[in-house]
């Protein structure tokens, strides 16, 4: 099973949307709350490279990126590249 992390806040319509599309995707995540724990909130941007917005996206500690880039990841195969690999 591929270990899938959701950086995301509360009223994130693209935290939702990126769960939406993991969900029909048939695949579970571990959301993590950045508006209710900062120390999360600097894990995630020493994670991802400093970058500041909602969602930050790990499929098996590799860094997506934001819902555009998962979006993108999912239309070019490079997602279903890195969950074959878990």
């Amino acid at each position: 099973m591929p270990k899938i992390e959701v950086y995301s806040t509360a009223v994130c319509p693209y935290c939702v949307a990126a769960k939406n599309l993991l969900k029909a995707k048939g695949l579970a995540w571990e959301e993590v709350r950045v508006d209710t724990d900062p120390a999360q909130r600097d894990t995630m941007l020493r994670r991802s490279g400093g970058r500041r917005t909602v969602p930050q996206i790990f499929v098996n500690d590799q860094h997506v990126g934001g819902y555009d880039d998962l979006v993108a990841a999912d239309r070019s195969g490079k997602l279903a590249q890195l969950l074959e690999a878990a």
